[in-house]
């Protein structure tokens, strides 16, 4: 890279702890720095916000960032205040007598960022002012905001494009986590870009899993899901505001703290809720969408979605508010066909013909998502024009576009998700496809016209409805044939013949159905078509292993210290370290300031502030405990977390050993026998996991059966069991020769 951008490396630790890069950000910060206009797609937890922070620093005049929500402003200037930024944010939000002091310090140069929403720039007398304030870059957050085909139009975005002929001189750089190639091309359009150079990362988030499960008794499983959880915090979605409310209470009844947020809520009540939630004081926010949007919450570790939600695009960037310090998170998705029927009826109801038809289509890829077979992460990098494994392209602007970085290697299997962990069973469908492509090839040839999903369904069923006797469709000889599957079940079969091509649903004309020439090839050979079963629930919840291994007793001090100094500034948690920084002092105790300095983000100011509390929190709990030792125990920068070798069902047991359960408590939690709970135990070890010894078995133990197995190396178990006497139990005996296989035996 340049001298340029190398000289950006000290201020990068300096002010917030970092030793690199993440990919695409110093690319990004030099076009920046070049003066040209920059377009910078990457994904939630990505680095968005330090393309245009960073620089910000390096050169004299002011950063001026278009947000749209107030609470991200205040959350972002916080964080950069406490970093040693000199920040500012002027909206709504602000008394007079608090606005005053920011204008002055405007006035005086005093600032390098300001933050502001774009209802401000359009205040009278609001331009002049940026005209005196020697503005040397505008940084438009959240740009998708700004696109009618993006997922969260809102039109005071586009008087954003009158700062070009205001400030002609004056590069702009547009930034947004999710964006289709449409979105995009519509971006630079109504921002009038020049030029830009645009940068488009990998929509792939290698630490989150992606589930989905059938709705059945779904607070139960909610419930289920968070308790396997610790401590952890997350956020359900839901659709209507008074679930919301319901959700909540229930939760807060059964000892889980949470709190609604929705836009019925008075201000003064969603900010309150708001801050609880980012200060730690609850563990879940059940919202709307009015939640979320730019919270820089790190460790928000389950995104959970009570109800489909309306298009992918808005998935995405909801799940990806899970897992931003890029430590394991999951994100599980609740479905059932009847949401699909319910949407449906209220698109119908929209009055646009325009907005009813981009609405069916986003609906149908959004089920097309939940019905899928294959893998769900494939599925979504395909949406947004990305491959697993393959580099994404922007035909749109490929003189300009740099190469893109951070997708996975391909892979058949990408291990984080459920479609991939526990493939679903499958059946012969052949000839369930026969009558589906037979229906619709029989409509056709009768109407002269196709029909959609449903009315397909209809007629397979026998059902009597106006628009069947209307078309005559209850003399085809596919009238009523379908009577050994319901109307779900069918209209499932339909969606997944769509998926594999037999069968097209043309969103131009209604998203109708049209035989494929693949379709007319397999109803004309009758070929066998394997079809998959839906998605159903799941007998207990999973849950995906692979934090940072750390001393979990220290990290719980420092967590607690990290609340504590906190709650006294009147800041999230995150504010002062974030999870990743606490488990990394967990894990390499460091003594002496050189080694604090080197942990994931503590910069100068933090190691003033902060870093003589928490060495002391350090050595106060290694008087009176051992230290823990780890397979390495070397600093390094935070690498993205590497997925288990572990199935689900061993995470979900060694979830519970780490709270503290015994085997038997597991056992009876888990519905599983002793010996299954320490067959889990064995893959653990194996797998590299790090586990209490003495938990497992006591030192005594240990020793004669570690002194059995070495006496009989080469024969069986049942030898070692002999020798034993039958003390022991087989399982005990596979933990102790997997902790010798280790070099953990004996005393350990």
């Amino acid at each position: 890279m340049t001298a340029q951008t190398d000289s950006l490396r000290p201020l990068l630790k300096q002010y917030f702890g970092f030793s690199s890069f993440r990919p695409l950000q110093a690319e990004i910060m030099h076009d920046t720095l070049a003066g040209r206009d920059v377009f910078a797609v990457l994904p939630t937890g990505g680095g968005k916000s330090l393309c245009f922070q960073l620089p910000a620093l390096a050169r004299p005049g002011l950063t001026v960032v278009v947000s749209p929500l107030i609470a991200l402003m205040k959350d972002q200037v916080d964080a950069l205040q406490a970093a040693g930024v000199p920040a500012t944010f002027l909206n709504s939000s602000l008394a007079a007598g608090e606005s005053r002091p920011r204008l002055r310090g405007l006035h005086q140069g005093e600032f390098r960022l300001l933050y502001v929403a774009p209802e401000r720039l359009m205040l009278a007398g609001f331009v002049e002012d940026l005209q005196k304030w020697n503005v040397n870059l505008f940084a438009i957050d959240e740009a998708h905001c700004i696109s009618e085909w993006g997922h969260d139009f809102r039109p005071e975005y586009r008087q954003i494009a009158s700062l070009r002929e205001r400030f002609p001189a004056v590069p702009m750089m547009a930034l947004t986590a999710t964006a289709t190639e449409r979105v995009r091309s519509d971006i630079a359009k109504q921002l009038q870009l020049r030029d830009p150079r645009c940068y488009v990362a990998s929509f792939n988030r290698p630490n989150l899993t992606y589930r989905v499960s059938a709705k059945s008794g779904s607070y139960e499983q909610i419930l289920n899901f968070i308790r396997a959880r610790g401590r952890e915090s997350g956020i359900i979605y839901c659709q209507a505001r008074k679930t919301t409310e319901s959700l909540a209470g229930k939760l807060s009844a059964d000892g889980i703290p949470a709190v609604p947020y929705h836009a019925g809520l008075d201000p003064a009540t969603r900010s309150q809720h708001q801050d609880m939630f980012l200060r730690d004081e609850v563990r879940v926010v059940c919202a709307t969408i009015a939640f979320g949007m730019g919270i820089n919450k790190p460790n928000v570790r389950f995104v959970i979605h009570y109800d489909l939600p309306k298009n992918i695009e808005g998935y995405y960037q909801e799940t990806g508010r899970a897992g931003r310090d890029g430590l394991p998170s999951d994100c599980l998705l609740l479905f059932s066909p009847g949401d699909r029927v319910k949407y449906g009826r209220f698109i119908d109801e929209k009055p646009d013909p325009r907005e009813r038809e981009m609405a069916r289509a986003q609906l149908e890829q959004i089920v097309h998502y939940a019905e899928v077979a294959n893998c769900r992460r494939e599925f979504l990098l395909g949406y947004f024009g990305e491959h697993l494994g393959a580099p994404v392209s922007d035909p749109a602007r490929s003189d300009s576009l740099l190469k893109h970085t951070g997708a996975e290697a391909s892979a058949p299997n990408c291990g984080g998700c459920d479609n991939c962990l526990t493939p679903r069973q499958t059946w012969d469908g052949t000839l369930a496809a026969q009558k589906f492509l037979s229906c619709v090839y029989r409509i056709r040839e009768k109407s002269g016209f196709g029909v959609g999903v449903q009315h397909v369904v209809e007629v397979l069923c026998g059902a009597d409805t106006e628009k069947v006797r209307k078309f005559g469709h209850e003399a085809l000889s596919t009238y009523g044939i379908g009577n050994e599957h319901d109307r779900a079940q069918w209209g499932a079969v339909g969606r997944e013949l769509v998926r594999l091509g037999l069968l097209f649903q043309n969103p131009d004309q209604f998203n109708i159905l049209e035989l494929t020439d693949t379709g007319r090839a397999a109803l004309k050979s009758r070929q066998k078509i394997t079809l998959t079963k839906p998605v159903t629930a799941p007998e207990s919840t999973k849950h995906r292993a692979g934090e940072i291994a750390c001393d979990e007793a220290l990290f719980e001090n420092l967590r607690q210290l990290r609340k504590q100094l906190a709650d006294e500034r009147g800041v999230p948690s995150y504010i002062i370290f974030s999870d990743v920084a606490l488990r990394q002092m967990a894990r390499f105790y460091p003594v002496s300031d050189r080694e604090f300095s080197r942990i994931s983000g503590v910069g100068e100011k933090k190691q003033r502030e902060f870093g003589s509390v928490f060495l002391r929190a350090i050595a106060v709990h290694l008087q009176t405990n051992p230290r823990q030792m780890f397979a390495d125990d070397s600093f390094s920068e935070p690498v993205a977390p590497m997925r288990s070798r572990l199935t689900d069902t061993v995470r979900e047991t060694l979830h519970f050993f780490r709270q503290g359960k015994t085997i038997t408590e597991i056992g009876k939690l888990r519905g599983l026998k002793e010996g299954t709970v320490l067959s889990h135990f064995e893959e653990a070890i194996l797998a590299g996991e790090d586990m209490d010894a003495d938990r497992l078995l006591e030192s005594k133990a240990r020793r004669e059966i570690t002194a059995a197995l070495t006496g009989h190396r080469g024969m069986g178990l049942s030898t070692v069991f002999e020798k034993c006497g039958g003390r022991y139990s087989y399982g005990q005996l596979r933990i102790c020769r997997a902790l010798m296989q280790l070099g953990r035996g004996g005393e350990s």
